[in-house]
């Protein structure tokens, strides 16, 4: 193993799938918290289209072309074990895991490697019946408590990286 792939050598990233994600604010404050605390980590926040982002060293906005899967696509090929992915996106979760990543969706579901073979399997098939006609409704709206679990999750997350000796 050489110096440049032990844990302590990579700090954390943190990757935003950021197009239609609520918590890109909470990201951003519990990153701060944390570099606060000596961990080294970075922020990426992905999308389509220039979003705002904070001017801070510790956050890097990626503006990729306008393709379908663009955006996931750059965060599967660089997400990594030692890094957290923030998307409801359920085919780049599964991509994220496969590849060692701790995935958390913005209402604080994480998507392991346990959980993310039925979740596709769900996914693939309410898109199936949406495709013939079916109405299955949409995922409920985004309150507080996804935003209180997912604050909770990503400590988690970033807790258990530290402690695995990354960041």
């Amino acid at each position: 193993m050489n110096s440049s792939s032990s844990p302590q050598q990579k700090p954390i990233g943190i990757y935003i799938d950021a197009d239609a994600c609520p918590v890109k604010a909470e990201v951003y404050r519990i990153a701060e918290r944390h570099l606060l605390k000596g961990t080294a980590l970075k922020v990426f926040v992905v999308s389509n289209s220039p979003i705002a982002v904070p001017r801070d060293a510790m956050i890097e906005r990626i503006v990729v072309g306008g393709g379908m899967d663009e955006a996931d696509n750059w965060i599967a090929e660089r997400a990594a074990r030692g890094d957290v992915v923030v998307t409801a996106d359920v085919p780049l979760a599964s991509r994220c895991v496969k590849n060692g990543a701790s995935v958390i969706a913005p209402n604080g579901k994480p998507f392991t490697a346990d959980s993310i073979g039925m979740t596709l399997a769900t996914r693939n098939l309410m898109d199936s019946l949406r495709s013939a006609g079916e109405i299955t409704g949409g995922p409920r709206p985004f309150g507080p408590r996804d935003r209180s679990n997912f604050l909770s999750a990503l400590e988690q997350a970033l807790v258990r990286l530290k402690r695995d000796g990354f960041g």
